[in-house]
């Protein structure tokens, strides 16, 4: 029903469609008419319903094109094996079957939607379909130490930030540890976990997930005082295809500089384009809260924060508010 449903809004062209004539087209009750549509709106279609009027279609979710984010990705590797999907609970999961089927580093995954993408702290990451860049990269920096493994969350974000700001023109700034923030709400996340065996790194999977051109209607009410979306805060939509080519674009640009000169000048890059550092904020631990001055990050990414008797202390985890 939801194919011919589609169908007869496409025919209408933007003109409203009374739910009675959608009924008899579609011999069901009104009701039925009213509940599929809902579930359309949970697939990203937006419609207007008006009393006496009806429903019109406004938008419908485009599919990414594959072939224009191609002609834009300039990498030798991230991004190039790319698994552009549907629909998937997760493309972590996804991303991690795939290393043990023997996917090579920079293979991409891509959604159009997740069921249950997932957040730090196992929170459920909101993905609607066709609005943002649900995606996970296979990383195997076989040259890191175990210790070293945080700093590749510093550099993702980095490359999101940049890739973000060169795309939209939107002044992104980073959250410590793995959030973006334009305007003081979260546009963009990043989770990476690393695969270990003996002690020794495996291999990461690098999740980030942002919301491109998702609209006030597609948040639940909960998340609309804490997220927005890159279209919400530039006032048009955006190309996903662009965003995620420019994305690997320079994620792979600072891996090498990464691989080939260490973490200092990522560190610096970081600095310059965090929203966390200079200012008083508190730390959410499983301990409780933490508060302080954020002073700067150290050399494994931990953030140095003076606490109000005069001491320091090393935060390696935790969510953060401002005060």
């Amino acid at each position: 029903m939801s194919e011919r449903l589609i169908e007869l809004f496409e025919q209408a062209k933007g003109e409203f469609i009374s739910g009675e004539q959608l009924s008899g087209e579609l011999k069901v009750s009104r009701t039925a008419v009213w509940k599929q549509i809902e579930r359309l709106k949970l697939q990203g279609y937006h419609f207007e319903a008006i009393p006496r009027k009806g429903y019109r279609l406004l938008s419908a979710p485009q599919k990414f094109a594959e072939d224009a984010f191609r002609q834009q990705l300039r990498t030798a590797s991230f991004g190039r094996p790319l698994h552009l999907l549907d629909e998937i609970d997760s493309t972590q999961l996804a991303a991690v079957q795939l290393v043990r089927d023997g996917a090579e580093e920079g293979t991409l995954v891509l959604a159009e939607q997740q069921l249950a993408g997932r957040g730090r702290l196992g929170r459920q990451w909101h993905s609607p379909k066709g609005k943002g860049l649900w995606s996970s990269l296979v990383l195997k920096p076989n040259w890191l130490s175990l210790a070293q493994t945080p700093q590749l969350t510093l550099l993702t974000a980095v490359a999101l930030c940049r890739a973000v700001r060169q795309v939209t023109g939107l002044d992104a700034g980073i959250k410590w540890p793995n959030d973006l923030l334009v305007g003081g709400r979260k546009v963009a996340g990043i989770l990476l976990e690393a695969s270990v065996e003996n002690g020794t790194l495996q291999h990461i999977v690098a999740g980030v997930g942002i919301s491109v051109n998702l609209q006030e209607s597609d948040y639940p009410t909960e998340l609309l005082e804490k997220a927005t979306s890159l279209a919400m805060c530039a006032g048009h939509s955006i190309s996903r295809e662009t965003l995620l080519a420019e994305l690997m674009n320079e994620w792979e640009q600072l891996y090498k500089l990464y691989q080939a000169s260490g973490f200092a000048p990522i560190k610096l890059l970081w600095e310059a384009l965090t929203v966390s550092l200079a200012r008083e904020l508190v730390c959410s631990t499983p301990q409780g809260p933490v508060q302080g001055f954020a002073e700067s990050i150290d050399e494994h990414g931990a953030l140095l924060l003076r606490l109000p008797d005069g001491s320091s202390r090393k935060m390696f985890s935790g969510d953060v508010d401002f005060k």
